[in-house]
């Protein structure tokens, strides 16, 4: 038996809440085509019969325009803290940018190893594939170079086994059924937020928030009271859409999630809300007595 932590890194949109949902076989974390989807230290735990590998979820790291940036590289870069094994992720289609080489300095200083993961190999033609690699080598002494497509799960099996190699327990850390360290309010806040995202496309930004005002799980069906908070007014106008129909459609997304998730009948309730500054939102949070999950 091997166990351990693993922390997934790269710069936004590289796939990482994507391979974590393809490992684990589960839709853990949400995803969209918006950088910094992934706002918080997500964990999962993947537990087959000679293993637990605990994978850490990570924002990804950019250049912060914002104390919202700010806030997500932090927690990115304290990841990197106590962990048996880094995997970094780059987007293969795009190639070797900027923003890999500044997150590839931070790397060359750890004595972690490190995995490079060239993700989306499904979108390149097979010929480049091993001159990308070879280009990779010159990077950095990465102690593997591993080719998938985590959306397709292709070689997602393979990266497991090499994983476990560099694993230094031997003894599960965690019991074998749970799963994550998400709490269910987190969970369903971020299946709203996911929604929003999607359906929004290019019309909100990614500082939207989602919070759980209330969340009752009965025997037959679990009813949820959610709060969507925007910056500004036309942003909540996009939400809310024609005569509620943009919200209308966010809620029927999130509800067919957050069934299959429950396995019973949701009841989901959204409002919006428009708070202008970090300040006003703080103040909001107490007054609801939440904690600001999404933060």
């Amino acid at each position: 038996m091997r166990s351990g932590f693993v922390t997934i890194m790269g710069r936004p949109n590289v796939g990482k809440s994507t391979l974590l949902n393809s490992i684990l076989e589960r839709k853990l974390a949400i995803t969209s085509n918006k950088a910094q989807t992934t706002r918080n230290i997500i964990e999962g735990i993947y537990n087959d019969d000679d293993s637990q590998i605990i994978f850490i979820d990570t924002p990804g790291i950019h250049k912060p325009i914002n104390k919202l940036g700010n806030i997500l590289n932090s927690k990115s870069y304290n990841s990197k803290e106590n962990v048996d094994l880094i995997l970094f992720l780059v987007d293969i289609e795009k190639g070797i940018g900027k923003g890999d080489m500044f997150i590839l300095e931070k790397l060359k200083n750890q004595d972690v190893p490190v995995i490079l993961i060239m993700n989306k190999v499904d979108r390149i033609k097979k010929e480049t594939l091993l001159p990308a690699i070879n280009k990779c080598k010159e990077l950095m002494d990465f102690k593997e170079i591993i080719p998938i497509s985590a959306l397709k799960n292709d070689n997602v099996e393979t990266l497991l086994k090499t994983i476990k190699k560099y694993l230094t327990n031997e003894e599960r850390i965690f019991d074998v059924d749970k799963v994550t360290n998400i709490s269910t309010n987190f969970y369903a806040s971020e299946i709203i937020r996911e929604k929003v995202l999607r359906l929004t496309e290019e019309e909100v930004p990614h500082s939207v928030t989602c919070l759980i005002e209330t969340l009752k799980e009965q025997k037959d069906k679990v009813i949820i009271q959610a709060l969507i908070i925007v910056d500004r007014e036309s942003l909540k106008k996009i939400i809310i859409g024609h005569q509620g129909s943009m919200l209308k459609e966010i809620g029927t997304k999130a509800r067919e999630d957050l069934e299959e998730y429950f396995g019973k009948k949701v009841y989901l309730e959204l409002f919006v809300k428009t708070v202008k500054n970090w300040r006003e939102k703080e103040t909001l949070i107490r007054e609801l007595g939440l904690d600001d999950i999404n933060f």
